[in-house]
């Protein structure tokens, strides 16, 4: 089998060249040799695919011939019998596909505005890495300049805006059952024209039950568009409202009952309604002291990864002792302690 280079570039095969390109400086930043120094080879040979890759899907007449005879047809190799499309030679026999395949420096080069990646490093002793740019010009200075500030980095070279980050909301209920909410958001694009204007949009937001506070929900290039400039990330962070009853402890729910010295002694049932509506009646039978807990299994937050299981809820008490007792009430007391 060949190589599919729509896996590689992770896009699928109706691919418009705005995916292709959005795709590729995704992954070119990623695997780019100098920005894995721990893990060059590995980085060299994703690097070199990626750039494969995109050469040959950004290049209609080559991705022409992948889509109908795949790698093999594209490199020179024979058709598989029966397969037209190929112009016939001087003796009637099929002519290759002729593949040239560019190095991958040059089309990262290329795409990200760098005539030469070694500019002016002739004289210097600059010494290329394995992945074709000198080591020390590009080892950290690029991959910085596309989060650098405005007018930091090279006017050629885009960089990202720093993420937008916003609190979401959400009651303890939401976070338990899990809910959708839309925000209506308002941002800068440019037209066709080339000329500013407003947008108004509608982000749809799944919250999924058991998020916990400091969630993130990340939606790519939501930001004000601006020349030379890659949209920010618009970034919401689950925040979780106080709720009247329960206290969140990770995955467990607390809640903490008052209850009488005699209801301590003898016997309490708690009762509860749970953040779905249900009716929860505890009977407890053994004594309470001030630390006792009573533990329900299976009825605290859901667990994200989990679904189908849950945290436990967890009951505590305050014990609300008497401010005093008459004579006959101590003397009553402890004939009934000191006799059991």
């Amino acid at each position: 089998m060949g190589v599919d280079y729509y896996k590689i570039l992770q896009v699928d095969r109706g691919a418009k060249d705005d995916d292709l390109k959005k795709a590729y400086r995704k992954l070119a930043m990623k695997w780019h040799p100098d920005k894995n120094p721990n893990n060059k080879k590995d980085a060299e040979a994703k690097f070199k695919q990626i750039s494969e890759a995109y050469d040959v899907l950004s290049d209609p007449q080559k991705r022409a011939v992948y889509d109908q005879y795949g790698e093999e047809g594209l490199k020179g190799q024979v058709p598989p019998p029966g397969a037209g499309g190929f112009s016939g030679g001087s003796d009637g026999g099929p002519t290759m596909f002729r593949f040239n395949p560019r190095s991958a420096d040059d089309i990262f080069s290329e795409f990200f505005g760098f005539s030469s990646p070694f500019g002016g490093m002739g004289d210097m002793g600059g010494r290329a890495g394995a992945s074709g740019f000198p080591r020390g010009m590009f080892g950290d200075d690029i991959f910085t300049s596309f989060r650098s500030a405005a007018g930091e980095g090279s006017a050629n070279v885009p960089r990202k805006s720093a993420p937008i980050e916003r609190t979401l909301q959400c009651s303890l209920e939401d976070l338990y059952k899990g809910t959708t909410k839309k925000m209506k958001i308002s941002r800068d694009v440019t037209d066709a024209s080339g000329r500013p204007t407003t947008v108004e949009e509608i982000l749809t937001i799944e919250i999924k039950p058991g998020w916990k506070k400091g969630t993130k929900i990340t939606f790519p290039e939501k930001g004000n568009e601006q020349r030379g400039v890659i949209p920010a990330d618009l970034v919401f962070i689950i925040d979780e409202k106080p709720h009247s009853v329960f206290k969140r402890d990770g995955n467990d729910l607390v809640v903490t009952q008052k209850i009488s010295l005699v209801e301590a002694l003898t016997g309490y049932t708690a009762q509860l309604t749970t953040l779905d509506g249900r009716n929860l009646n505890v009977s407890i039978n053994s004594i309470i002291s001030p630390t006792y807990e009573e533990v329900i299994k299976g009825e605290g937050m859901p667990i994200p990864k989990e679904p189908s299981k849950k945290g436990n809820l967890r009951i505590k008490f305050n014990i609300k002792f008497p401010s005093r007792l008459t004579s006959e009430q101590k003397t009553g007391v402890k004939r009934l302690l000191t006799s059991s």
